[in-house]
């Protein structure tokens, strides 16, 4: 008996099916989960964000505030990762050392680029969202009005 011949015996005495089966399995449980996560969201959106009453309790308003997104979150995270991006562009500049010759010019370039560029990106994706910052207050004052 070969190796093969082995694992698909065992296999079918241990209840596992083939990865078609898996294959299978996988995509009903994904169609499932779908269907559950659109009536889950309508349900979320319809009976708890939109709705007419304050809920009562500080976590409930807070989580109400944060499903309504009054509360963002992106500005710290970008923050975060703009530092943990510029050590990460200074530490690995200090890799090109090892190359020698060129090495050393790679190392002066991701050195003093490196941080400037990821400065660049940093600040294009804030003016995203102050631009959405601006928009929200204009339209608050206006709606006040």
């Amino acid at each position: 008996m070969s190796d093969y011949e082995a694992y698909k015996l065992i296999n079918s005495y241990s209840g596992y099916g083939s990865s078609t089966d898996t294959l299978a399995g996988v995509g009903i449980w994904a169609i499932i989960a779908a269907i559950l996560a659109i009536v889950g969201g309508i349900l979320v959106y319809f009976l708890f964000v939109k709705a007419k009453t304050d809920p009562k309790g500080k976590f409930a308003k807070w989580l109400k505030d944060f499903l309504a997104f009054k509360v963002m979150w992106i500005e710290p995270i970008l923050k975060v990762v703009y530092y943990i991006l510029t050590i990460f562009v200074v530490l690995i500049s200090f890799s090109y050392l090892a190359l020698g010759g060129t090495g050393f010019l790679m190392f002066l370039l991701t050195l003093v680029l490196g941080p400037i560029l990821v400065r660049i990106g940093y600040e294009f994706t804030m003016m995203f969202i102050m631009i959405w910052r601006n928009t929200r207050d204009i339209a608050e004052k206006v709606a006040k009005k």
